[in-house]
């Protein structure tokens, strides 16, 4: 019987645990930190032994394989020992694969796949059997486990996709590199592209790469390195023969010479960044041979992702957007780039390595005043403190609403939109959006 260690006791850790055990594997979860009591009760139910607030070596260092969960870093002390005594290390991702006939969508990017990957779900899901998982929902190795859909839908992190070996999407979809998570990468841009890539590493020519056109960063790595898919590309700036492109306010994608015609003007996702990411769904579906009237009306009835350019509510004619989910610069860049009114901007926690200059001109142009909402606010006073008449910084979500909704005025905007990780004062992005949220109906 192979040994199966899991390290993390979270969604990830706790679908593969369930998934192991029902497929013949011996196992065993330990967490360094505190399980959660919903995680522990599954765990309690199913007769696993778990261990949690610490690692016991002799129980971890004789597993034939071990599942690491997303958020572990390969720095700490028990993955390099792991490593060291030759032990394999895979991502849940790789694990529960091993278990699926299913057509994979593998969905990456530093920014929008959360949107990207349920907006490709909501369209799929109206012809198809199709699961949503990954990053986002319901673990890709519980629900291989309860329901093996004959479709999947992955959103995927470049930590997931460090830890594959034969993982290989049937389609994979690449939406932009910029530099996040460099922390987690020796701070080296090109060791965190390099991760993203992965999800095409084991494709072959029946495969698919659909992936941005207009983003340098992409088109400068494939030029230097082959890979075997097949290349969709979209954009919005040039014409492209097989993928998808902007003709006016129409997105055209062609396949092999079949073409559908898709218009812009009623999508229910605003700004640029979202044409893009209906381009990319688009051509998901088109792939899949999802009718064209569906693909149409799906996305124009879409209703968005929470904490993602969420509106709240419109207060005094202020309106309160929730965009807690932007914990990168160039996520608040987009959230940036499509506010259309005079801005109170809500930003900081936990700085990743940012570089701001990208946002001097939206910040210049738009925004009136900046409430600073993190342990240490000293980057953002040096950024910024020349560009708005207004910068005050605050620990308590509740604080930051009140002061917005003192500064503001009928017509303004309060933007909550970080750029940064939210470790520092929340659990994470949902809790600091749903904070958000609680503040601003408390108002």
């Amino acid at each position: 019987m192979e040994k199966l260690v899991i390290l993390g006791g979270g969604e990830s850790g706790v679908g593969t645990v369930l998934l192991a055990k029902a497929k013949g594997y011996e196992v065993f979860v330990s967490d360094k930190g505190k399980i959660k009591e919903k995680y522990k009760d599954v765990l309690i139910h199913n007769a696993i032994e778990f261990e949690d607030e610490q690692h016991t070596e002799s129980k971890i260092l004789n597993a034939d394989i071990v599942m690491k969960s997303p958020g572990i870093p390969d720095k700490t002390p028990m993955v390099k020992a792991i490593r060291d005594k030759g032990i394999l290390v895979v991502s849940e991702i790789e694990f529960a694969a091993k278990f699926t006939n299913a057509t994979i969508v593998g969905i990456t990017g530093s920014n929008g796949k959360t949107t990207t990957a349920t907006l490709t779900h909501h369209i799929l899901k109206q012809d198809l059997e199709v699961g949503l998982s990954g990053n986002i929902g319901d673990s890709f190795a519980k629900q291989i486990l309860e329901h093996n859909y004959d479709n999947y839908v992955l959103e995927i992190s470049s930590f997931q996709l460090d830890d594959i070996v034969d993982f290989k999407p049937h389609i994979a979809v690449l939406l932009n590199i910029t530099p996040d998570h460099l922390d987690r990468y020796d701070y080296k841009f090109e060791n965190y592209i390099d991760s993203k890539f992965r999800i095409a590493m084991n494709q072959t020519k029946a495969d698919y790469l659909i992936y941005d056109a207009d983003d340098d960063v992409i088109n400068e790595w494939l030029q230097t390195h082959k890979i075997q898919s097949t290349l969709l590309p979209f954009s919005i700036t040039k014409v492209i023969d097989n993928g998808a492109y902007l003709d006016k306010k129409d997105i055209k994608i062609t396949i092999d010479n079949n073409q559908i015609i898709m218009p812009t003007a009623n999508l229910a996702l605003e700004g640029k960044h979202n044409i893009k990411n209906a381009m990319a769904a688009s051509t998901v579906a088109h792939l899949l041979k999802i009718r064209k009237q569906t693909i149409r009306e799906s996305l124009e009835n879409f209703q968005g992702v929470e904490h993602r350019l969420e509106h709240v509510l419109k207060i005094n004619k202020v309106q309160y957007i929730n965009d807690s989910k932007a914990t990168n610069v160039n996520a608040t860049y987009y959230a940036l780039e499509s506010m259309e009114t005079p801005t109170i901007w809500i930003v900081g926690g936990v700085d990743k390595g940012n570089n701001y200059e990208e946002l001097f001109p939206f910040v210049n142009e738009k925004v009136k005043a900046i409430i600073c909402l993190g342990v240490d606010n000293e980057k953002l006073f040096k950024n910024f403190g020349n560009m708005v008449d207004v910068m005050v910084e605050t620990q308590f979500m509740s604080e930051a609403v009140k002061i917005a909704y003192k500064i503001a005025e009928a017509g303004d905007t309060v933007l909550l939109s970080p750029a940064c990780a939210s470790f520092d004062l929340f659990e994470n992005y949902e809790d600091r959006g749903r904070q958000f949220k609680n503040a601003v109906r408390n108002l």
